[in-house]
């Protein structure tokens, strides 16, 4: 079966297209964790041939994204509670540096903007709407981080924003649904403090807002080995 990959990215290298192409269907979770990562297969599926193949897994690898176990080959790499862990992390030190950023050199337009981002995202879970409401969330610290104005911060937000996007699809049911509801009220503390310029409690709003996440998906790979 062909993996979906946007028309425009066949006019990259074919190194760089197998790469995209791998990396997308892995944080989408068409390529679940554990699914074999077989070159001849992929290459066909690609129509490429196994070089490109070949290169990009071992990009994947040095990322994270792809490991190698004995025996099977190159597989998708798992959703463990560290990995997890690593995402929350490292999302919560960027989105600190990104809410303090923005809000220092956002104007009243761009605030408008969050708003009305969250305004969707209100009517989105009100009509139960979760994966608009979770693609919403990703373009509101995305907005925010852009809104910082400096672009390596926003390169590795959209990084970790991406892993973190893998998590919550492959824990929709199990965690993100049933946490949105309180994510969305974090979101709303998190814009009030933004347009009051109030830094202490925007940073005390980032910490609970990804620690509160962190806990919940944590806590469900706990009660679900338990």
């Amino acid at each position: 079966m062909p993996l979906p990959v946007p028309k425009h990215d066949r006019h990259r290298t074919k190194q760089a297209f197998v790469y995209q192409a791998i990396r997308d269907a892995i944080l989408r979770c068409e390529m679940p964790p554990g699914e074999r990562l077989v070159i001849d297969d992929l290459a066909k599926r690609l129509a490429v041939s196994a070089i490109p193949v070949r290169e990009a897994l071992q990009v994947l690898q040095t990322e994270g994204l792809v490991v190698t176990v004995a025996h099977v080959g190159a597989t998708v790499a798992p959703i463990s509670q560290e990995s997890i862990l690593e995402v929350f992390t490292v999302m919560e030190g960027l989105e600190i540096v990104a809410t303090r950023v923005a809000t220092e050199r956002a104007s009243a337009s761009d605030l408008s903007g969050l708003e009305e981002i969250l305004a969707t995202m209100d009517r989105a879970l009100k009509a139960g709407r979760h994966p608009q409401w979770a693609d919403l969330n990703t373009r509101f610290h995305t907005t925010i981080s852009r809104l910082a104005g400096l672009p390596l911060l926003q390169e590795m937000t959209e990084r970790a924003l991406a892993r973190w996007d893998r998590v919550r699809r492959y824990y929709f049911r199990g965690v993100l649904v049933h946490r949105a509801d309180q994510a969305q009220e974090e979101h709303h503390q998190i814009l009030e403090a933004m347009k009051a310029r109030d830094f202490a409690r925007l940073e005390e709003r980032v910490r609970e807002h990804n620690r509160g996440a962190l806990a919940d998906y944590t806590g469900y790979l706990d009660r679900a080995a338990g």
